[in-house]
């Protein structure tokens, strides 16, 4: 017996895990374009936009 989930959007969803994956995929991405062998931290840091974050107002 297969099991499958219910057509019609009921599907749960990690919200917090789905942010992760899309970040490691662009990590991913910017790995594949870089011209050296690894990615600087400040490349890094850029591609998950940490100094926005840092700049963004808590609340």
């Amino acid at each position: 017996m297969t099991h499958v989930a219910p057509v019609g959007g009921t599907a749960v969803q990690d919200h917090v895990a789905l942010a992760e994956i899309e970040l490691c995929g662009e990590l991913i991405i910017a790995a594949s374009a870089a011209r050296e062998d690894r990615l600087s931290l400040e490349s890094i840091d850029e591609v998950l936009r940490v100094a926005e974050e840092r700049q963004a107002p808590a609340g």
